[in-house]
This record gives structure tokens, sequence and C-alpha cells, in this order.
């Protein structure tokens, strides 16, 4: 019984062992796959997975990694590290001479060159098969060493194409000739490759087609392309490969722009005309201090009642605006959008100016609700934390000291090398805050300081131990001061706090900027805001008062009554009571926010309705919404991107009221005209290259019209798509998460047998 046991348990290790086997390579081949495909690492090219069987039970044995340059197998275990040690160091034969970039292949030989090569019998023809793989190149030791070439194989390349012996290829130059010479050769083995193969015929139908996309993808792109790349040599050479002619810089900037532009414009002013109202975004008035760059134009988009956003216009600001002239601009931008039908414009969100312009513009217009940006409110909370909170003010002031000696002493510094072994490896200085900066205003480098202090602190505390660092400190009093920081307990909690409620605040505003939340959810914002920051004063026991005192501040400033408005209108937040009714939560606000709810519809309705809209409030408070139809607004489904609970039909809020609710007349027309606006201003981003391109043109009016079509093309699209990310920001994350999806695997089966 005992030896059935044992068999049985040997037999499950042994399913278990195939199964993972199985599953590694073919998690393997699929990430081969897709790297192939240009998703992946270069070294998938080289690299094959293979699934080794044993011979006896057909069963999977082990699974390796075979070169395809040499057939060499190699452990599954880690491809990247393989890759390295043996395709980039050399152990490959035939590596080097496989990746050659595409200008040092050679080009197609003409038939006629072929058969004289056929006809000749001088002793150099065994070598010509070499001269056509190696090609012409530069014999210069540097060139010869860049291009993967040893100068003898460009000397026989030289010979042969020549047709001159090595000891008769006498130059008047002597050696120093064999360079111009090997230039000489690449352009007329050029000029015979261009001759000789010509790209594909494309009929004129094909070739503006062709066009019409490059130009749709230049526009969109929005300055990640430049002019200058449409004229580049290789690019030329690259249409005339597929058969397209070649294009200029005039081709992009007349009557392509202005058709692309009219086409995108005639469909946005569409939308905006058949929606009954609307809200105004605009953004770039204040400067981001995340998106230097950005703060170059005020971008205007419209959001519709139907959640949808279209672009409007970018206006070129150049410099700090005050609050009169952004005012005006809003005036007319409205006006323009409205005519004389402004009620047509029921609110603006933008990123500055909450408290002067936008406050103006909403006494003028009654039926107005003007919000400030929740994006710039939370950013603007982690300055009033490094500005009013001392233990910010502490932190930063002892890692400045911690940074400023090791990047200033160049002896302090050389200790880093001792301890590199210890797997700390420095990529420069201690980054650390200009000193014309503004701390108050811009924190963003006091986080990057503290980032690379957290970062090295293991080595720094190793360093402060070294009797070679002692020494310093009997020489230097700042060098103890910062020894006896480094090695204090406290500090290092400190930093960690401070860096801590950093994490916190961005973690939100980047949900913040993803998610783009209406109005109705500020308040729930701001709760999840405290509920998160009384966690992190119990953590690290630091007293709420100070703190809390600084989150309120900053909410006085942000609040507006139409959070409270919303979001007890809002069917999404009714709350089931014991009876069963979904009731609207008034007993979640302050006596004053309810006080705002009455003053707030008292100035949106007419003067005649406002008793009708205050007694339909006080039966929406008191029966609520029909618990199915509440049901059917809070109805969640996960999202297949960011794996979250969602709301499944965001437009249901609104429409609930404009349907079954329709008896609630005057309360009904607040609600819908509250309920779609967004809370924050933050949409298309720009491209920072284009950005500078664009400051440039402030004093060229024909520059500066081009420059705003290509913005509107390359916002509508981008909007089209619901896409507000930048290219930027999609390279700087590529390129930090690069090889990440093989670390996983390296992670996930770091246990899983190979041989």
């Amino acid at each position: 019984m005992a030896d059935v046991n044992v068999n049985s348990v040997l037999t499950s290790s042994e399913d278990m062992a195939e199964k993972a086997l199985s599953k590694r390579y073919e998690g393997l081949v699929a990430v081969r796959t897709k790297a192939i495909k240009g998703k992946g690492a270069w070294y998938w090219a080289h690299l094959e997975p293979i699934l080794i069987q044993n011979p006896e039970t057909n069963l999977p044995k082990a699974v390796k990694l075979k070169c395809t340059l040499c057939d060499a197998a190699f452990s599954a275990s880690n491809p990247s590290r393989t890759a390295t040690e043996h395709l980039k160091r050399g152990t490959c034969p035939n590596f080097g001479s496989v990746l050659r970039p595409i200008s040092q292949l050679p080009p197609l030989a003409s038939p006629t060159s072929q058969n004289n090569h056929r006809k000749r019998s001088s002793p150099l023809t065994g070598t010509s098969s070499n001269s056509q793989q190696f090609g012409v190149v530069n014999t210069s030791p540097r060139f010869c060493g860049e291009m993967g070439y040893s100068p003898l194989q460009t000397a026989q390349a030289i010979v042969t194409h020549t047709g001159l012996n090595q000891q008769h290829l006498m130059l008047s130059g002597g050696k120093e000739d064999l360079d111009a010479l090997a230039m000489l050769e690449d352009s007329v083995k050029r000029l015979k490759s261009l001759k000789g193969s010509p790209g594909p015929a494309l009929c004129k139908d094909q070739v503006d087609s062709a066009f019409n996309l490059l130009a749709d993808w230049f526009y969109e792109s929005c300055g990640t392309v430049t002019l200058s790349s449409l004229e580049h040599p290789k690019f030329k050479a690259f249409l005339n490969q597929v058969g397209l002619p070649e294009v200029s810089r005039k081709d992009f900037v007349g009557e392509k722009l202005d058709s692309k532009f009219e086409e995108a414009r005639v469909e946005s002013e569409a939308r905006i005309h058949d929606a009954a109202f609307f809200q105004v975004s605009s953004d770039g008035w204040g400067r981001d201090i995340c998106k230097y760059g950005e703060d170059t134009v005020i971008k205007f988009i419209i959001n519709l009642p139907n959640g949808t956003n279209v672009f409007h216009k970018a206006v070129y600001k150049g410099g700090l605006v005050p609050s009169e002239y952004a005012e005006e601009v809003l005036r007319e931008t409205i006006k323009g959008l409205c005519g004389n039908v402004v009620q047509r414009c029921v609110g603006i969100v933008g990123d500055k100016y909450k408290g002067k312009a936008l406050r103006n513009l909403e006494l003028q217009n009654h039926w107005m609700v003007n919000l400030s940006c929740q994006l710039h409110g939370f950013i603007s909370l982690l300055k009033d934390f490094g500005r009013e909170l001392p233990l910010f003010k502490i932190v930063t002031d002892n890692c400045l000291k911690i940074a400023n000696l090791f990047n200033s002493k160049s002896q302090i510094r050389n200790h880093f090398r001792k301890f590199r072994s210890h797997g700390v490896e420095l990529a420069g200085l201690i980054r650390v805050p200009s000193a014309d900066c503004n701390l108050s205003k811009n924190y963003g480098p006091v986080i990057a300081m503290l980032e690379d202090i957290l970062s090295y602190a293991r080595i720094l505390q190793l360093i402060v131990l070294d009797d070679s660092y002692k020494v310093s400190c009997i020489e230097d009093p700042v060098a103890k001061e910062v020894a006896e920081m480094i090695q204090d307990v406290g500090f290092w909690n400190n930093v960690e706090a401070v860096h801590s409620l950093v994490k916190l605040i961005k973690e939100m505003t980047d949900d913040i900027e993803v998610e783009r939340p209406l109005v109705g959810q500020c308040l729930l914002l701001w709760e999840e805001l405290r509920a998160k920051v009384k966690d992190w004063c119990a953590k690290f026991s630091i007293a709420e008062g100070p703190i809390e005192k600084i989150i309120d501040t900053r909410f006085k400033k942000n609040y507006h009554p139409a959070w409270s408005a919303a979001f007890v209108l809002d069917p999404l937040y009714l709350v089931r009571d014991a009876s069963g009714k979904y009731l609207p939560p008034f007993k979640r606000l302050t006596h004053d926010q309810e006080k705002d709810i009455d003053k707030l519809i008292t100035r949106l309705v007419p003067r005649e309705e406002v008793p009708t809209a205050l007694m339909e409030l006080m039966k929406w408070r008191s029966e609520g919404l029909d618990p199915l139809y509440a049901q059917a607004v809070q109805v969640k489904q996960r999202d297949p991107i960011t794996g979250r609970m969602k709301i499944a039909n965001p437009q249901s809020s609104r429409l609930v009221w404009e349907t079954c609710l329709k008896e609630f007349k005057s309360l009904g027309k607040v609600a819908v005209r509250l309920l779609f606006l967004q809370a924050t201003s933050c949409g298309f981003k720009c491209n920072w290259s284009f950005m500078r391109w664009v400051s440039l043109q402030g004093q060229s009016r024909v520059g500066m019209d081009r420059a705003q079509r290509m913005i509107f093309i390359a916002a509508h699209a981008k909007l089209e798509k619901r896409d507000f990310s930048s290219d930027e920001e999609k390279d700087a994350e590529m390129l930090t998460t690069a090889n990440g999806e093989d670390d996983m695997f390296n992670e996930v089966f770091v246990d899983a047998p190979s041989v």
C-alpha cells in the first residue's frame, strides 16, 4: 500500500514537472512570436526555444534556447543574460557578420557585372564573393571598427571592385588614398543599386492613398516627427524602395494641411452644434511643473453632455497672463461658440484664475458653473505641504546637506566606488534643486532628490562606517554631521514618511488624470484623500492637526457648491435605506454644504421657478428614485485595461433625469446641466519639441497659424480615440520597462527546471 502511495506521489510530481516545462516552453514561444513582430527584445530573432523530449517516454524533459546562428543550446532560465553573454560579448562566431545595418548591405549586382565576373580568370576570382559580401568601406581602423570589418577585408573589397591586384594597387597619394577610393566605389555601387533595383511600380490611386496615410500620421504625431525628417536622405531612400516619389516639407504645410484642418474643423463644429449645451475646458494658463514646454499654448476643449470631448482651438500664450486678459479670452471664446445664445455654455473648468476670471464670469452669467481643475488642486496641495509642513522642510534641508557634500567633494564621492560590489550602481550625482528654484512653487526637484537619497540609503550607510570616511570627518565638521545623520534611524523614518506622502498624492493625481472625474465625484475624492492621510499619520506617528489644517485650506480654495449639488442629484450615489428606498446622501454633507445646494439652485433656475425647484429638491430628498432604475444606474463592470470596477453606463445618471424623472421639471434642468460637468481641465498633450517650435513662431502670423492647425488636427485625432497621453510619456515608459516581459518570465519561472 505504501509503495502505491509513493508511486502515485512520484507520478503526480512528474506530471507537474512536465506541465511546468510545457508551460515554460509555450510562454517563451509566445514572447518570441511577439518579439519577431516588433513587440519585444531584439535577441529573440536569434534565440529559439526548443522542447527536449525523453527518447524513451517521448515526454518533455527540458527547455533550452538554441542559437539560430551557430546551433548552440543554452539554459532557458534567463534569456536576457544568455543574449548578453553569447551574442553581445562575441561568443557566437556568426553574430557579428549577421547584425549589420541596412546601410552596410551590398546592393543587388547588375546582370552585366555578374557576367563579367564569370568571364574573368584572374587569381582574384576566389575573393569575388567575399568582396560582394563586404562591399566597399573606409579602411581606417576607426571606420573598420565601427562597421564591423577588418582592414584586410576592406582592402580585398577595393581590389576586387577595381579589378587590380593588391600588389599593383599603387596610388599617387599612398595608403591615404584607400579611403577616398572606397568612397568612390561606394558611390558607384549605390548608383548601380538605384538603377538596377527600382521600387515596385504603384498606380496613382495607390500613391495618393499612401501619401494621405503618411500625412495623417505626420499631423497626428504633433511634432514627434519633424518637418525636416521628411527630407532626410534615409527617408527618401525608403520611399524610393517602396515605389513612392520623394516628398517635400512644403507638401505638408500647404494645401494638404489646409484640407486636413478643414475636415477636422467641420466635424468638430457639427458635434458642438448638435449639443444642447456644453462645458468649456481651458488648460494651459498655469505652468505645469511636470510638463515643461506645454505652457506655451492654452488649449480649449469642449465637453459635451454625451461624454465626448471636442477640440476647439489653441491660443499662443507666450508668458505670464494677467487675470483680466484670461477673462477676456474666455468671454470671446464663449461668444464665438454660442453667438447670441450664450446660455448654451453652462460652465468652464480651468487650471487657474478660479478666484478672479472664472468667478467674475460666473457672477456675470448666473447660469454658469465655473470650476477649478482638481488635478491642479492636488498638485497645489503637494506644494502646500512643502511650504507649510515642518517635516517637509526638515527632511529637505537634511537631504540637501547630504547631497551637496557627496556631489561637491570628489574625495568623499570616490568612496562610492568601493561599494559597487554591494549591488548599488550610481547613475551620477545626487539630483538637487537648482539655486534659482523656488521650492515653495516647484517641489518636483525635491522629490527627485528624496528618491535618490532613498535609493542610495544602503551604500551611504556603508560609506560613513568606512575608515577613510572617518578620516574625512576629522577634517570636515559637515562630513561628521552628515555621518551622524545617516546613522540616525529617525532621519530615515522622516525621509520615508515624506516620500510616502508624496507617493500617496502622486498616485491620486495619476488616477485623476486617467479617470477624469466628474463634478459629483469631487467630495468623494477629498474624503478618500483625508482617509489615506489619516492612515499615513498613524503609520509614521505624525500629529494629524497641522496636516488636516493644510488640507482644509486647500479644500476651501478648490470647493464649489456644485460639488455638493451634483453629489446628491446623481442617482449613482443614492443609498438604500431600511425601507428599501434609494435616497440621496444628504447625511454625508455638512450643514453649510446643504445650504450651498439651495443657493446654487436658486441661482441657476429662473427667478419665477425658484420655489418650484426647492419644493422638488425636498421631494427628491424624501422619495429618491425607483429602486429598479437606481440599481440599473449603479451597475458596474470590470475595465479590461485597468482591471478596476467602473460604471457600466456613465450617461445613465443624466438620462434618468431626462426620461424617468420628468416630473422634476425645474430641478431636472439643473441636474442634467450639472451631472456631465468634468472636474479636470487636463486634456490633449502636445509634444515638447513641437511646443518649442511653436514658441519660436510667436512673431510670425503665418507660422503660428500653421502651428495652430497642426495642433487642431492632432488633438482632434487623439480625442477621437480618447487618448489623453503624450508620445513622450509612452516612449519613456517603453524605455523604463525595456525587456520587462522577459524579466517577468524570469521571475515566474525562476525555479523551473531547464536541464
